[in-house]
């Protein structure tokens, strides 16, 4: 199952009013459950380089059907994952990737939030995977 264009647009919203309400400009994509970009908004005057950080995130939070920030943990020095973020293409275990399930609680997607310091790209991700909740 996947998110729908209509979900992702919801997603997006929502995750972008919370970025309003901390006063972040942040780059917000959205991937189905098979990692392909559905939905991606960049507010005005985001940072260029959190483009491609928000994508990446939202896909590591899919591939691996956690959060970033989960990932993140694991991929310290001397864990069980260090230098994950090699593998795939190039990951990115920064914090603001979360997976976004449906009302069955299966994985339909993923979000990336980035555009500012790792707790604020998490607190708008986690609004747009709340959204469908």
């Amino acid at each position: 199952m996947n998110i729908t264009l209509e979900q992702a647009e919801i997603v997006i919203k929502t995750a972008k009013e919370k970025a309003k309400q901390i006063g972040k400009l942040m780059n917000i994509a959205v991937v189905d459950a098979g990692n392909n970009l559905v939905a991606f908004a960049r507010m005005d005057d985001a940072w260029l380089g959190s483009i491609d950080l928000a994508i990446c995130k939202a896909k590591t939070a899919r591939y691996f059907n956690m959060t970033t920030a989960e990932l993140g943990k694991l991929s310290q020095p001397g864990c069980p994952a260090w230098q994950i973020e090699q593998s795939n293409g190039g990951l990115v275990t920064l914090p603001g990737g979360i997976p976004i399930k449906n009302n069955n609680g299966q994985i339909i997607g993923a979000v990336g939030a980035s555009g500012d310091f790792p707790e604020n790209d998490q607190a708008v991700a986690q609004a747009g995977a709340d959204a469908l909740a």
